[in-house]
């Protein structure tokens, strides 16, 4: 019998690798998946280290909170609760004059730590934003709904020219995702007329975008909704001193024809 030193070069090659294929242990599927996901689960710790690296590397400091933000919250929620338990206890304020019938309110105050209820109706009135601001028809229910949120937000009745200064200069729509300008009558035409909600009301540009606001008319609420709340901007001296600002802003609260003056301010 031929040992292996006595087989031919090539057979002996063959013969060696033959062997070799023997030894090598397959690794287990299981054992790959298992690895795979320890790779990516490595890899999406780097890649949220690394961002988080970059965050302070940017003078971004690390949010806590602070015992004390936990009882200036507690402190204001508390507050809330009994305004507006007082509140309902109180008889009704009484309307406004029939004259006015539109408000506009814009929150002036932070609402960091509200009470559940003056929350949802912050959100109802659409001012999540500080400095944002949104036209308000005037009934029974709103009136009640100023008064919860009197602390956060400056409200009154906007003349006309208030109106359409607002509605020109900051009027916005959404269309799918984006906030888009009103600058076209074509656009609020293609908008409000073939829509088969809005199109009844007869609004096929800005100015009647215009009247119907402030004059409250049968397709209000319609044109309203049409509209974002309008994004106001803060005096550029806002930056260095916000008290400032605030200050020449004035109270919260009921502001009757001086709603005109903070729009003049915020617009």
């Amino acid at each position: 019998m031929k040992q292996k030193g006595d087989l031919p070069k090539e057979i002996r090659k063959d013969h060696d690798l033959h062997l070799s294929k023997k030894v090598i242990k397959l690794v287990p599927e299981y054992l790959l998946k298992k690895r795979k996901a320890y790779q990516a689960l490595k890899a999406t710790q780097a890649k949220l280290a690394l961002l988080e690296k970059r965050k302070v590397s940017k003078g971004k400091p690390l949010k806590f909170k602070r015992l004390e933000d936990f009882l200036k919250d507690s402190h204001k929620k508390h507050r809330d609760e009994t305004r507006i338990s007082r509140g309902e206890k109180r008889p009704p304020a009484p309307l406004p004059p029939a004259r006015n019938r539109l408000a506009f309110g814009v929150r002036i105050r932070e609402i960091k730590g509200v009470s559940p209820k003056v929350m949802k109706v912050i959100q109802m009135l659409r001012l999540r934003k500080i400095f944002s601001g949104t036209f308000v028809k005037i009934n029974k229910t709103s009136v009640a709904m100023m008064k919860i949120v009197e602390p956060y937000v400056a409200w009154g009745f906007p003349n006309l020219k208030s109106v359409r200064e607002l509605i020109l200069k900051r009027g916005q729509t959404r269309v799918g995702r984006k906030r888009v300008p009103l600058t076209d009558n074509t656009f609020i035409e293609q908008h409000m007329v073939c829509n088969p909600i809005n199109g009844k009301h007869g609004i096929i540009c800005l100015e009647d975008l215009i009247h119907e606001i402030y004059a409250v008319g049968k397709g209000f609420r319609a044109a309203n909704n049409f509209l974002l709340p309008f994004k106001l901007s803060v005096a550029r001296h806002a930056a260095r001193d916000k008290a400032g600002l605030l200050k020449d802003l004035g109270n919260p609260g009921f502001r009757g024809v001086d709603i005109n003056s903070i729009i003049r301010q915020l617009n």
